[in-house]
């Protein structure tokens, strides 16, 4: 029986010890294999879509809304999808539409043909309307407490060298109660500008679009020309 016993155990530790050897070349491998793995990185942010505005007076919002409403599927079929609903806070008639796009071109065409054109007139569009095509360099689309917004247009000498003081003056307008939203230049000419804020503290704001610090600032950057701006609301996002 002792003897039965003694070759038992032998048999037990060689199988115990042929077990680990065995696990301890598997973690090895692994490990080996997990350091040999390609460290993993994240795909880099998608670029933001370019858009088209369009901006113009109405008679009657509210049957001005159910047309543009209608038309989604013409506009679509053209490239452009809806992108959000805008009314100016001085004149609540003066509405600014923007799209995402896809083609310039396709877009450039659908605003040129009779069928829009009767479309704006069958839906109380007075005046003549201001469409713009926008190659966006930087957008945040953060959500916000606040739908305010204010957009500037204004032309530059080099597009580079005035983003390098607009970047570096960013402080400035986060203390005058204004937030990048929207950064970029008009589609195929990069000396006109476009730029959306945010308006956290319209009175602030409202100094700081007047005030000296920017001005100087706009003429170290090289803007040429006064800018021109339309401070608005947000009213409806898709």
């Amino acid at each position: 029986m002792k003897s039965v016993n003694i070759w038992s155990g032998l048999l037990l530790s060689a199988s115990l010890g042929l077990f680990i050897s065995c696990n301890s070349g598997g973690d090895q491998k692994d490990a080996k294999a997990a350091d040999s793995a390609a460290p993993a990185t994240a795909a880099p942010p998608a670029a933001p879509k370019d858009v088209m505005t369009v901006k113009h007076k109405v008679a009657n919002f509210a049957k001005w809304k159910i047309g543009y409403d209608s038309g989604d599927s013409i506009r679509m079929a053209h490239g452009l999808h809806n992108y959000v609903v805008c009314r100016g806070l001085e004149d609540s008639n003066m509405v600014m539409v923007a799209m995402l796009m896809d083609d310039a071109d396709k877009a450039k065409a659908f605003a040129a043909s009779p069928e829009l054109k009767d479309a704006m007139k069958q839906h109380g569009v007075t005046g003549t309307p201001e469409i713009d095509y926008i190659h966006r360099v930087s957008a945040d689309t953060n959500t916000l407490p606040t739908m305010d917004r204010v957009a500037i247009k204004h032309k530059v000498k080099d597009f580079d060298a005035w983003k390098k003081v607009y970047d570096d003056h960013k402080q400035a307008r986060m203390d005058a109660g204004l937030i990048d939203r929207s950064m970029g230049y008009r589609v195929g000419d990069n000396h006109m500008v476009s730029i959306v804020f945010a308006i956290t503290d319209m009175a602030k704001a409202k100094a700081f679009m007047t005030s000296k610090d920017l001005a100087d600032k706009m003429k170290a950057g090289g803007v040429e020309g006064p800018p021109v701006s339309f401070m608005y609301k947000v009213v409806q996002k898709y």
